[in-house]
């Protein structure tokens, strides 16, 4: 019933162009990808012109624990959904008891008037539908992905940082409005640019704290916006499960070692890659080093196999039918700028027809 529910709602959103462009979270054809080369495509092509740029990332704190029964559907009201509909939703949330278990100790079911359990089909949506309302008469770069907006503006002028502190103000009178707030403590600035006045802003009454690198959808940027330390730390993480796997599994056959590989390793050393991979060929000197500090990893991987030890790295990976990591790489970037091209990204505007053009000739050079 969720499901047929569900379906109805998004068409009914997607018909009224509720859901805008800036939200890829829970979205057909949007991802975590996606989410990301949107959002710095544009804070990049700032920078890239000189522009000293401040970007914030913000953290709505448990959006799915404390949304308000009332306040989403009023929001859903707005929108133009149909009575029994929204009747049908608020039955559905007001009669969902919880109770808290620890160990074998439980408490009494009790009924809640707030939140939306994780996990439930509806629940994405739900919240989808009132962190739409996030963005209204923003000045500066929004990026949402489900709760985690990001914001960014240029701050070379006092009127730049203004409207930078601006956006910020209208943002936490949105989460007073809506019972929900920011967790104040994980919210943090980049500033980026080589004349940034390393400004400080505030939401609400607090300063919000500033760094040199934060790390959002899994994936950490520095205010130099050079991916080395994301290159080091993803293959530290996949060599640390690489080095698991070499204690804790005995056999060294290729049947074994390859699934284990791509299931456990090979997904951190191309999650979201297209937009952290080094894109130059061939790669200078520090971009090389990063490409080889991947590599080795899955050049570690295929020494274990038994019966390869007389083989080269590349005849390793001709013998058993894989690929290079820049390979697969590129393969990745085609496939990505394929969708684009295709309006899989579902992006709006002049900027996007002429991102589009710039796609088009990067993939035919690629080619």
């Amino acid at each position: 019933m969720e499901q047929f529910l569900k379906e109805s709602i998004l068409k009914h959103l997607e018909e009224r162009k509720v859901i805008r462009s800036s939200q890829h979270g829970f979205i057909k054809g949007k991802s975590f990808l996606t989410n990301l080369i949107a959002f710095y495509d544009e804070i990049t092509g700032s920078v890239d012109m000189g522009k000293a740029v401040d970007m914030i990332y913000l953290d709505v704190s448990k959006a799915f624990d404390t949304v308000s029964h009332s306040i989403l559907a009023s929001k859903l009201k707005t929108y133009g959904l149909d009575e029994w509909t929204i009747k049908w939703i608020e039955s559905w949330l007001d009669c969902l008891p919880q109770r808290v278990m620890i160990k074998v100790s439980m408490s009494s079911w009790q009924l809640v008037s707030s939140g939306v359990c994780q996990g439930y089909v509806l629940g994405p949506v739900l919240i989808r539908s009132l962190i739409k309302m996030l963005d209204d008469g923003m000045d500066c770069t929004l990026g949402k992905f489900a709760d985690d907006p990001k914001q960014g503006g240029e701050v070379d002028s006092m009127e730049g940082r203004d409207r930078v502190q601006s956006d910020l103000d209208k943002l936490e009178d949105w989460a007073k409005r809506n019972l929900m707030r920011f967790n104040k403590d994980t919210c943090r600035i980049l500033h980026l640019g080589r004349k940034n006045p390393m400004h400080c802003y505030t939401l609400g009454t607090d300063w919000l704290n500033s760094s040199s690198a934060d790390k959002h959808l899994g994936i950490t940027v520095d205010k130099k916006l050079d991916m080395s330390q994301q290159c080091a730390l993803v293959a530290k993480k996949a060599s640390g499960i690489l080095g698991c796997i070499t204690k804790s599994i005995a056999s060294r056959s290729r049947e074994v070692i390859i699934p284990l590989y791509s299931a456990l390793v090979k997904l951190h050393l191309e999650y979201c890659i297209q937009f952290w991979s080094p894109l130059l060929f061939p790669p200078p000197p520090p971009l090389q080093r990063d490409v080889d500090k991947l590599e080795r990893v899955q050049q570690r991987a295929m020494k274990m196999i038994s019966g390869l030890g007389h083989m080269t790295y590349k005849e390793r990976l001709r013998e058993l039918g894989l690929f290079s990591l820049q390979k697969r790489r590129m393969r990745g970037d085609l496939i990505a700028a394929f969708n684009y091209l295709k309006g899989g990204s579902r992006e709006d505007g002049d900027r996007t027809r002429q991102n589009k053009e710039q796609w088009s000739q990067v993939a035919v050079v690629e080619v």
